[in-house]
């Protein structure tokens, strides 16, 4: 299993910022090993975000993104004590579900 998401929220009035760090290596399928032979893609394809089990976002992510990549949104309405959860799924079927507390 991948090593846990590094999720950090900050309050500030009725907006919450979260950020989001995932470790992922995200091979975009176009490099050669030293052999010369294509290395597999090896990617997050979907996010989903949500707050006390309610959704709040969706993306879909192609090769494009940098290894572990980073996310950054804004919520309203979270008030400390709420929980967060976010997910990723990989073209792997690897998937990481990690969550956290509104401070």
């Amino acid at each position: 299993m991948a090593e846990p998401m590094r999720i950090r929220t900050q309050s500030s009035g009725a907006n919450t910022i979260v950020r989001v760090l995932m470790a992922h290596e995200m091979e975009s399928g176009q490099r050669k090993d030293a052999a010369g032979k294509p290395i597999a893609a090896w990617h997050i394809t979907d996010v989903a975000a949500s707050l006390n089990g309610r959704p709040v976002l969706r993306a879909q992510w192609g090769p494009g993104v940098s290894k572990n990549p980073l996310l950054r949104f804004t919520l309203r309405g979270a008030r400390a004590g709420d929980k967060i959860s976010v997910t990723w799924t990989d073209n792997r079927g690897g998937t990481r579900t990690d969550e956290t507390t509104v401070a």
